[in-house]
């Protein structure tokens, strides 16, 4: 049975990311990965959720209080700003999950740019582990998701792939331009 978008974004972390390692939620939305990504971790483990816009750290944060989850750093801040935030120079992701669009249920035109997308990308990917996954969940049908698909496809398929590795999970026969998935798994 072929798994739906989300559920096979966290079939793809569960595999790649290990207890008391440090992830990375780009964007903490409503707080769904980042609570999976907790879970994941358990307590010696670290999650820096990050997002720009104050509801959606606010909603994680109800999340979080409700699981009554100690293992999450709730940033707000542009996921391109990354390095800014982490720990210790030596640390090293063990995985990381950025839904790419906008916040559900809030202010259609707070969306996720390239440039900044690209940036956090590439940041994260330098902070990735051996073994460690990014995943990007590509939503496009909004003003300005074309043009990040694209960009987003140019840049992942010039990797080197003897550093990376790079999956694209979607579905083609779905109407309104259907969210797809992009993982990239540093060698």
């Amino acid at each position: 049975m072929l798994q739906r978008i989300l559920d096979y974004a966290h079939f793809l972390l569960e595999d790649s990311v290990q207890q008391g390692d440090v992830v990375l939620d780009g964007t903490a939305g409503n707080g769904h990965d980042t609570l999976f990504l907790s879970q994941l971790v358990g307590e010696n483990g670290e999650v820096l959720s990050f997002d720009i816009q104050e509801q959606a750290i606010l909603s994680t944060e109800q999340k979080i209080n409700e699981n009554n989850v100690k293992n999450i750093t709730l940033i707000q801040d542009s996921h391109d700003k990354l390095k800014n935030y982490i720990p210790e120079p030596s640390t090293r992701l063990g995985g990381a999950i950025f839904n790419l669009g906008y916040l559900p249920g809030s202010d259609k035109s707070i969306v996720t740019k390239p440039d900044t997308t690209l940036t956090a990308i590439q940041n994260t990917l330098d902070l990735l582990k051996p073994q460690g996954l990014l995943v990007l969940v590509v939503y496009h049908g909004h003003h300005g998701g074309q043009e990040e698909k694209e960009a987003l496809l140019k840049y992942l398929s010039k990797l080197e792939q003897k550093e990376f590795s790079v999956l694209r999970y979607g579905f083609v026969n779905q109407a309104n331009n259907p969210p797809f998935i992009l993982a990239i798994e540093k060698k």
